[in-house]
């Protein structure tokens, strides 16, 4: 028996096709039309149904480029189900090189969002009616923001046995419980009984090549383990997957110009020096002491610091040496992995 196809906007697509849909937006200012890109794979076989988003934040490139290296593997020709895949889902703040909306809004705030609203909230609606309710599951891509990096980890709400299956089944190596801010994408989801994954790795505005192969490979090994694709030959190598109890920034004790003694996916010790802020004009200098024994997973890449700046994000681990090994591992195995280009 045919499987039924699926309908997004105004494009219908048959089982064992392939569609790119142009779902649109509203107009910029210079009202030349505006459209969001989604790619939909409606596999010949049933099977569920996942996206895959990238650049809810503008300024955030590796997802976009994960999803590139996505759509070019033969493998998705053998799909059971149907995947969704969102490259640019802010194309505003994209081609502004911004984080944010041109009204300074969060798209990542304006969840499940409503037609008649704000910008966010009428482009919000369209993503989220047009896609992520077709869905039972989803993987949002992320890298840090202002000028930071993050170590590459999972987000989410572990407490929900299948969202922490997906995150097992991604293979990174550290994970937050946490289940969403009100009116994020993974909160909104959650109210639709949508089980979404965040991945967070890099920075803002660079590509990074770890994080681009950590995301592509983590993406596949949860088709895989929703039985969306077949198995690979070889059994992926996975490490165990290290849930943070804490976490918390450690903010600069004073201005200056930062330099880094701790890296991140570093085990810290309370207490320990993690860096040195000096100052510029007199070359007096500031330790930046770690206040808790963690895992750096997120540090700012700007030399220049002011008093009270997010410096170093450190999570607490119940064993946090197994939580560095693990990262450790966890970087020989992506980058010793062949990759898509």
């Amino acid at each position: 028996m045919t499987r039924a196809p699926v309908t997004i906007g105004d494009t219908t697509v048959h089982a064992g096709s392939r569609a790119t849909v142009l779902l649109p937006v509203p107009d910029t200012f210079l009202r030349q039309g505006s459209a969001m890109p989604v790619h939909v794979f409606h596999g010949r076989r049933e099977g569920p149904s996942l996206f895959v988003c990238a650049a809810i934040h503008g300024d955030e490139l590796n997802g976009v480029e994960v999803i590139r290296r996505l759509l070019r593997l033969k493998r998705l020709n053998q799909l059971a189900g149907t995947l969704y895949a969102i490259p640019i889902v802010n194309i505003y703040g994209f081609m502004a090189n911004t984080r944010y909306l041109p009204d300074r809004r969060d798209l990542n705030r304006f969840f499940p969002g409503k037609e008649g609203g704000s910008l966010a909230s009428e482009l919000a609606s369209v993503f989220f009616e047009n896609v992520v309710k077709k869905c039972g599951y989803g993987i949002d891509l992320h890298t840090g923001s202002n000028h930071r990096r993050n170590l590459p980890h999972i987000r989410g709400d572990m407490e929900d046995p299948v969202v922490l299956a997906m995150a097992e089944a991604f293979g990174a190596p550290l994970a937050l419980d946490l289940s969403g801010l009100e009116g994020s994408l993974r909160a909104a989801a959650k109210e639709s009984g949508v089980r979404v994954l965040l991945f967070e790795a890099g920075e803002p505005l660079r590509f990074d090549e770890f994080s681009i192969r950590a995301g592509l490979r983590g993406i596949t090994s949860v088709l895989e383990s929703l039985g969306m694709l077949p198995a690979g030959k070889r059994k992926r190598r996975q490490v165990p997957l290290q849930i943070a109890t804490d976490r918390a920034w450690c903010r600069a004790p004073a201005s200056g110009l930062f330099r880094a003694a701790a890296k991140l996916g570093q085990h810290v010790a309370e207490g320990e020096i993690l860096g040195t802020i000096h100052d510029p004009i007199d070359g007096k200098s500031t330790a930046l002491i770690a206040p808790r024994d963690g895992v750096i997973i997120g540090d700012q890449s700007l030399a220049s610091v002011y008093k009270g700046d997010a410096v170093m994000h450190i999570a607490r681990f119940d064993a946090p040496r197994q939580a560095q090994a693990s990262v450790d591992e966890y970087s020989e195995m992506v980058m010793d992995a062949r990759v898509a280009r």
